[in-house]
């Protein structure tokens, strides 16, 4: 299946405001400026989300109709240190809602920029899908950031992080930039 028509079906800052359900549900969720809007543009085919050089950009949960069968819904960018605590503690309990709420959701797809290991914010994440027993990927982002070698390397100390912590999710190493490994993972999520 390829990616024939996209649409920004909704915007959500309060729980309960969700649009009714299609087949599935595919999530994004990520540090701020780990780079979801450009990774969503990217599997989109076209700019829709919105990016920005100011991290934290997400304050909300878009739904993103994808060939009016699936949802690719963009979470909240989390671990922005210049948001203020209320704030990141409406953020968490809306995604909180989200995952206990939305049984069509199928799939996390969890990001963290390759060239850092996994943060807290990421580490409380992944607890999250584990505790609520929803299948999720980890994509590495900013491939082009680094050399050939040094994502085989980066890649490795990921993997050997998460094994650490008794997971192992499928890895994807993509740049949105230069649409490395964006095809990859269309195939997966689709």
């Amino acid at each position: 299946m390829t990616v024939k028509s996209t649409e920004l079906v909704r915007t959500v800052f309060a729980k309960g405001e969700y649009p009714p359900p299609l087949r599935r549900e595919i999530a994004f969720a990520g540090r701020s400026n780990v780079g979801k809007s450009s990774l969503l543009n990217s599997l989109f085919g076209r700019k829709l989300a919105k990016t920005s050089s100011t991290p934290g950009k997400t304050r909300s949960i878009n739904f993103y109709g994808v060939n009016r069968e699936i949802y690719f819904v963009d979470l909240p960018g989390y671990g922005y240190a210049k948001a203020s605590m209320s704030e990141r503690e409406k953020w968490k309990k809306l995604i909180i809602d989200y995952f206990e709420s939305r049984e069509e959701l199928s799939l996390v797809v969890v990001l963290v920029d390759i060239r850092h290991p996994l943060q807290p914010a990421d580490i409380q994440m992944l607890e999250w899908v584990t505790y609520y027993t929803i299948p999720f990927i980890l994509v590495l982002t900013k491939a082009d950031k680094l050399s050939r070698n040094q994502q085989i390397i980066a890649e490795k100390s990921i993997k050997d992080e998460l094994a650490s912590l008794g997971v192992y999710p499928p890895v994807f190493v993509v740049s949105a930039v230069k649409k490395q490994g964006i095809e990859e993972l269309l195939i997966a999520l689709l």
